[in-house]
Formats: structure tokens, sequence, C-alpha cells
């Protein structure tokens, strides 16, 4: 089974910087992106990045471009979010995503990450 864990998720102030991880289960495993996802507390779930499995081509929500970076590790089989200038309304929860039908899809999901960003 396709199983996908992040981690990583946290507490931080205002301007500060994170890195959350997800990891991949399934040796045969190999979908045509990763991504992620995030959910605050009474929105709706929205796009933030995705990556496709080679690392050659991403994309970057409007909201998190040129503070949130997406990059792989397939040896590790993980993928990353850098999150710099984090801002209080980044706070939610953080979904790893996995597409089969393209890149862009998202045919499986983690768990989730909590990340909390101070004023």
């Amino acid at each position: 089974q396709v199983r996908l864990a992040e981690s990583g998720g946290g507490l931080v102030q205002a301007g500060g910087s994170l890195r959350i991880s997800c990891v991949a289960s399934g040796r045969t495993f190999r979908p045509h992106g990763m991504g992620w996802f995030r959910q605050a507390p009474g929105k709706e779930r929205e796009f933030v990045a995705a990556i496709t499995w080679s690392g050659g081509s991403t994309k970057h929500a409007d909201s998190v471009k040129g503070r949130f970076t997406i990059s792989k590790d397939n040896a590790k089989n993980m993928v990353y979010l850098r999150m710099n200038s984090l801002k209080p309304e980044d706070t939610a929860v953080y979904y790893c995503t996995a597409g089969i039908a393209s890149w862009l899809s998202q045919d499986y999901w983690g768990q989730g990450t909590q990340v909390t960003v101070s004023s």
C-alpha cells in the first residue's frame, strides 16, 4: 500500500522558517508528481506546491511564491517544503500528496502536519 507520512510541523514566529518533509512508502511507487496542500480551520483546502517525479518542474501557489520552495530527494523517497518568511496566514495543516493521473493531481494524501505561525 502507498503511504505518505508528513513530519516537521511545529510552532514558529512570524518571519521565521520551517522545512516540512514527506516520505513516500511503496518500493514500486512512482507517481507523476508530488505536492503539498494546506487547510486552515474553517477554510477550504488549497494548493501550495507541486513537483514532478524527477524534480525537473515545479509549481507554487501565488500566495507562497518567493517564500516556499518544494524539492525532492528520490533516493530517500522524500519530498520537502521549505517555508521562509512565514506569516500567520500560513497557519494550517499541511498535507503531502502524490499524483498518478498527472504531476498536478492528488491521488494519495498524507495525514497532515500542523504548522502554526505566531504573530
